[in-house]
């Protein structure tokens, strides 16, 4: 039987699913709120398992693909979180590359975004993916313990390790020095702030991330490509003041808005993810990177 998709369910419910993915919601809270649309002998539990992501059902690159070499490597934060560690993979052909940052949800480094790290990479950029959680130990194997983890850590000290984490990519002995960033939610927002903070960032791709401070859009000198789902109410919610920020500051940028999709549409391990959106925005990404990170 094939996975449903986002149209089969109601909107309130998956707007109650945002809420408990971002943590604004308990998994009681949630299981109590959607029990009305539990019917025909589908519980709430039910319902919140058909929504929760199926990392090896959507797995696209395999961990062990032969065209690529991957490892976990560790780097030093600056900010006092000890050793931090990251998924680093590039072509098996070797050479100079690109870089890329690939900046994850509010649940570390999970398997979809090692899957998507493979992506880039095969795509031939030197793709590294750091892991947020790695002063509490690293991604814990499980979606709501991750989600739990987040919420301990010190955003200061996050972002200044995610600095950390391009100076190390820049620097690496494959990369040509040229680096880019893609995030999704959160990393979508990483990617936003890191265009502000990172004059030396040349492209950065947010999906459905938070806009930056516009009063520090004028930094900005990463060319923009960014993302966002129709029903995405908190996000959508920070782009005008960003986006007019953007123009008044004359900083180019290009946004792209998909109809009928929800937050987390290229997100392939959950039924929010809308196939066509994904695939046009992801190609989209690849031409930017492709402009702005070669040559």
């Amino acid at each position: 039987m094939s996975r449903k998709s986002a149209h089969d369910y109601d909107q309130e419910l998956l707007v109650l699913f945002d809420a408990y993915v971002h943590g604004d919601l308990d998994r009681r809270g949630f299981l109590e709120r959607a029990a009305k649309f539990a019917v025909g002998g589908v519980t709430a539990a039910m319902l919140l398992d058909e929504l929760a992501p199926k990392f090896a059902e959507a797995q696209v690159v395999a961990p062990g693909d032969e065209r690529l070499r991957a490892e976990l490597v560790d780097y030093p934060s600056p900010a006092g979180s000890g050793t931090l560690r990251g998924y680093l993979v590039r072509p098996a052909g070797g050479g100079k590359l690109p870089g890329v940052l690939v900046l994850h949800e509010n649940r570390g480094l999970n398997p979809h975004i090692e899957d998507v790290t493979r992506r880039v990479a095969l795509a031939g950029y030197l793709a590294f993916a750091p892991d947020a959680l790695s002063p509490l130990g690293g991604y814990p194997g499980d979606e709501d313990a991750a989600r739990a983890l987040f919420g301990k850590l010190d955003a200061a000290k996050t972002r200044e390790d995610f600095v950390a984490a391009f100076a190390w990519l820049a620097a690496h002995g494959e990369c040509t020095g040229r680096v880019g960033a893609v995030g999704f939610c959160w990393g979508g927002g990483m990617a936003n702030w890191l265009a502000t903070r990172l004059p030396a960032l040349a492209a950065a791709v947010p999906f459905y991330g938070s806009g930056a401070d516009p009063a520090e859009a004028a930094k900005i000198r990463a060319a923009l490509q960014l993302h966002f789902a129709e029903h995405d109410e908190r996000v959508n919610a920070s782009w005008p003041p960003y986006e007019a920020a953007l123009k008044a500051a004359a900083v180019p940028y290009e946004a792209h808005h998909y109809p009928r999709t929800q937050h987390g549409f290229h997100n392939d391990t959950t039924p929010r993810y809308d196939e066509a959106a994904a695939h046009l925005a992801w190609q989209r990404t690849l031409d930017f990177f492709a402009a702005h990170l070669r040559g």
